[in-house]
């Protein structure tokens, strides 16, 4: 009867191990399968907003467990185009109103679920180390300055503010043969920073991510378009709630903040 005894015993124990495996199994089976569902947004922003986004994502991730923030970033032009050839995109970050205007008008982002909500301004820089001959967009036209770095007029905002500007002035025609034209508004300070080229535009909320520059002068307002940029969620986001949501956190007191830090100019809701 003892051996009777012994194998219940025995039994018993197996039966509360595998009891333990099978919950401590569930569990972890649980547990991944809670982080499988975390919701992924994914935001292509401008390049200029890079600096505010980087300190803006962990602070919206803490504030919203198990959301993350994938963020690409680029000129506007090139994100419109991938936004457009159905690239993964929730929340479109432009620089400017145009790219917006075209995914309006193609019927890719709703007009709805759009707002203005950063204004910039647009300076002439140049590397620390140059002697200040250059003071103006009118200086442009001297003959020391051999190369001057622009983004591309055709795809980057920055770089049609450029051209608006130099044409404002009369200089655009006489200013070509100097042109480095670059992919994004952060190139063209690399260029600068890194003294490849005499002189740069840009956007004045990127210079203090950049040691070796400095401002030689801020473009008359009047001179280009307002740059505005404006937030808008895609039509064919899977997470249109989630990113609605986002976009409206962009309006609260601590992503103003932020944004402000860096130096943009918020658009008053109205």
């Amino acid at each position: 009867m003892r051996w009777i005894s012994s194998l219940s015993s025995m039994c018993i124990v197996l039966a509360i191990l595998l009891c333990t495996s099978g919950c401590s199994a569930w569990k972890t089976q649980n547990s991944a399968s809670q982080y499988d569902h975390s919701v992924e947004l994914f935001v292509l922003a401008a390049a200029s907003l890079a600096d505010a986004m980087k300190e803006l994502t962990p602070m919206y991730e803490s504030a919203h467990p198990g959301q993350k923030l994938v963020v690409s970033y680029g000129s506007s032009g090139t994100l419109q185009k991938q936004i457009e050839q159905g690239a993964p995109a929730d929340l479109f970050m432009s620089a400017a109103a145009k790219q917006m205007d075209d995914l309006v008008w193609k019927g890719v982002i709703d007009s709805n679920h759009t707002a203005d909500f950063l204004r910039n301004k647009l300076v002439l820089v140049i590397p620390k180390n140059t002697r200040d001959e250059i003071k103006s967009f009118e200086d442009l036209q001297n003959p020391t300055v051999e190369k001057i770095a622009i983004g591309h007029p055709e795809s980057v905002p920055a770089g049609i503010y450029a051209k608006q500007s130099f044409m404002h002035f009369g200089i655009w025609e006489i200013l070509q043969p100097k042109f480095v034209f670059a992919k994004d508004v952060r190139q063209v300070l690399s260029y600068v920073d890194t003294a490849n080229v005499d002189a740069g535009i840009a956007y004045m909320t990127d210079i203090a991510a950049f040691q070796n520059v400095k401002i030689a002068a801020i473009a008359d307002e009047k001179s280009h378009s307002p740059i505005v940029y404006q937030f808008g969620v895609t039509k064919n986001s899977p997470r249109s709630e989630e990113a609605q949501n986002l976009l409206d956190w962009f309006r609260g007191e601590e992503a103003a903040a932020v944004f402000a830090k860096r130096g943009f100019d918020l658009v008053v809701k109205k």
